[in-house]
């Protein structure tokens, strides 16, 4: 049988002990986009959405979802996050969004990253879905991760 990090001997869900491992300064990067009309992307650079700011609520939700990722994917560890740093990059068709977060913790960040950009997108999507029907989201991914 392969051994699985997140299931025991008899193949139950479980939580990774990580309490051997030493505290270490930790930093992940995940990037994804949300594809849009260009007259979405020209409302959006105008801030002329009916439902606001997009990019700042964007920006906002990201943060907020990093610091709660621990109870939206049920074997995640709690860690204390040091920053979440959110950038979005307007492109003719698209919105490039890229996160990193950063911790001193006995895991990594990967998932603190991943989940601000998800929700980041997700954001988007909403904010604009009424003026544009055609929108999807694609490309999430962890581009980098460190430790020290």
């Amino acid at each position: 049988m392969q051994n699985f990090s997140h299931l025991d001997a008899e193949g139950t869900a479980r939580m990774v002990d990580v309490g051997a491992k030493p505290i270490q300064r930790r930093t992940a990067t995940a990037a994804g986009y949300v594809i849009c009309l260009p007259e979405t992307i020209a409302a959006l650079r105008d801030k002329a959405l009916p439902k606001g700011d997009v990019l700042t609520v964007a920006r906002i939700a990201a943060i907020q979802s990093a610091k709660i990722t621990d109870k939206l994917i049920p074997l995640c560890h709690s860690l204390p996050l040091d920053a979440v740093d959110v950038d979005f990059e307007i492109q003719d068709t698209s919105v490039h969004i890229r996160a990193t977060a950063s911790t001193s913790a006995k895991t990594g960040v990967e998932m603190e990253a991943l989940t601000a950009v998800s929700i980041a997108a997700l954001t988007i999507y909403d904010m604009c879905k009424a003026v544009d029907k055609t929108m999807s989201i694609g490309g999430i991914e962890v581009t980098e991760k460190t430790k020290q």
